[in-house]
């Protein structure tokens, strides 16, 4: 079946097939967070990004073969309510980007920089770091060798703008400065954006709208 990227709670995961690299899109609530499982084909180690909420679906998704690592993408709550438990069920090791680490009740066995590889497998993504919605937000990248990039952005990218910075222009600024950097002039239009709620957009869809975003200051 084709990828869509559309998902509700309550409903299943939608899978994307990659060449070396299967993603299994799912959603929990009840903020409607997005939950991506990550699966290196080649030795069927799993990685979890956002355990968000609702940690038995979370669980199913895994299944018998685990995950060996869970990376949180911020400190917002609404995208580690499942995290302690599906650590403890599962034995995984924690990653979160550096200055948002402290604010997260579970600990991090990784702080994770800009530039740092995380590896699921033999896949391996790259950590940007994107502040102003949270101050230690992160992006992971998966530069696919077999197609175009995707990205993994958190809250710090949805398809029609940024993330909340909550009527802050610095923080503003400073996010759409970090997005525009680290995503924007290194990615090509056809690079798949996974964001923490809602649907899937590409950076050439959003590309023409950056002066809008800038100019409306959200």
């Amino acid at each position: 079946m084709t990828y869509s990227g559309v998902v509700k709670v309550g409903g299943p995961a939608d899978v994307h097939e990659l060449t070396d690299l299967m993603i299994s899109k799912v959603a929990v609530g009840p903020m409607d967070n997005n939950s991506y499982l990550l699966r290196c084909r080649a030795t069927g180690e799993q990685l979890l990004i956002d355990a968000a909420n609702d940690a038995p679906t979370l669980l199913q998704l895994i299944g018998a073969d685990s995950i060996g690592a869970v990376v949180t993408t911020h400190r917002h709550g609404d995208h580690w309510q499942a995290l302690a438990e599906v650590v403890a069920a599962t034995g995984a090791r924690t990653y979160a980007g550096r200055y948002d680490a402290e604010a997260i009740p579970v600990p991090t066995d990784v702080p994770v920089e800009d530039g740092d590889v995380v590896r699921v497998g033999r896949v391996e993504l790259t950590a940007r770091h994107l502040v102003g919605h949270t101050p230690g937000s992160i992006a992971l990248v998966y530069d696919d060798p077999h197609g175009h990039p995707h990205v993994f952005t958190g809250d710090c990218l949805f398809p029609g703008g940024v993330g909340n910075t909550h009527q802050d222009p610095v923080a503003f600024a400073s996010l759409l400065g970090d997005v525009e950097a680290k995503l924007f002039a290194v990615l090509p239009d056809e690079t798949w954006v996974y964001p923490g709620h809602g649907k899937d957009t590409t950076l050439g869809a959003e590309r023409p709208h950056l002066p809008e975003w800038r100019a409306r200051g959200w």
